[in-house]
């Protein structure tokens, strides 16, 4: 997903001279092509986030529209008090782009893994929260950055994701149905999808077909859609994320707000594996998110369901 944000955002720069990309002395590589090309917008910050953070708002204040690339903690939990007072407080249109979602740099260790960034970020004011599973969905969360003059998160993997569905599901980055099925739903935000999808073709061999939908722009709006669609149903929830103040606990909120009635489980990052290093895949397996273990989570919940129902 990273090369697709670097490649789409330098195809948009080229014809909008407004769109700046700063970077906290990363990217080399991934980012070589926009420091070549565009070099009047493109920045290198050096390590110095903070500074980064207020140089973007300072920016987007005066008309430009500045992304903000490094490795997630570091444009999130290092300089969070620029985002909420020099980005969200005042509403600069300031995008923030967090690469290596989730345990996506496993093996670097607990400092590098984004397991409480939407939780955090989503506390802010002013900020919509974006989280694609795939790269098309990149492309269609930088259009509709683009369209809206707000601060915004997008949360990237850090490279390799597989396609999972054709471009022609969806034309934005509203909530996507990405699979069809008769057996309730799974839910996922961000790059756990491909897991949800290989969960879903173990489930059809047992002809059980739930519905997938990918939600990779997280609003309040966008959950409330999602809760609708669900009611009255069950929905197993996927993130690569801790479950406190995550995808699945904006649900849960929103289900009490808006008295609806549908079954939840929740699948997420165990906490009490910091110390553990790893792979991206070997860290998810050891908070038993595995396509095995989701399958057999929806298995029980179906079972539940149909019991209650």
């Amino acid at each position: 997903m990273r090369n697709t944000f670097a490649e789409h955002f330098l195809q948009l720069a080229k014809a909008d001279n407004r769109l700046i990309l700063i970077t906290g002395d990363l990217g080399y590589g991934v980012l070589d092509k926009i420091a070549t090309e565009i070099p009047d917008q493109f920045i290198n910050a050096g390590i110095a986030e903070q500074s980064m953070m207020s140089m973007a708002a300072g920016l987007a204040s005066q008309g430009y529209r500045p992304f903000v690339y490094s490795i997630a903690n570091f444009p999130t939990f290092r300089c969070l008090e620029q985002i909420r007072n020099d980005v969200c407080y005042m509403n600069n249109p300031v995008t923030i782009v967090s690469v290596g979602a989730g345990l996506s740099y496993g093996n670097l260790g607990y400092t590098h893994h984004a397991v409480e960034d939407i939780s955090i970020m989503r506390s802010l004011l002013n900020i919509d929260l974006y989280s694609p599973g795939e790269p098309i969905e990149v492309q269609l969360c930088i259009s509709d950055i683009l369209e809206l003059d707000r601060p915004a998160y997008l949360r990237l993997g850090k490279g390799g994701e597989r396609a999972l569905s054709s471009e022609q599901v969806g034309k934005t980055c509203e909530n996507r149905q990405i699979r069809t099925g008769r057996d309730g739903y799974i839910a996922f935000t961000g790059g756990i999808g491909a897991l949800a999808i290989e969960a879903h073709e173990l489930l059809a061999e047992l002809d059980i077909c739930p519905s997938v939908i990918s939600v990779p722009k997280l609003t309040r709006e966008n959950i409330q859609k999602l809760n609708l669609q669900i009611a009255n149903s069950h929905v197993l929830i996927l993130e690569e994320h801790v479950l406190g103040g995550g995808f699945g606990s904006w649900v849960l909120e929103e289900r009490e707000n808006m008295r609806l009635q549908f079954l939840t489980e929740r699948m997420g990052v165990d906490q009490s594996n910091k110390s553990i290093l790893g792979s991206q895949r070997y860290l998810l397996e050891q908070s038993g998110l595995t396509a095995d273990s989701i399958a057999a989570k929806f298995r029980s919940l179906l079972d539940l369901s149909r019991a209650k129902f």
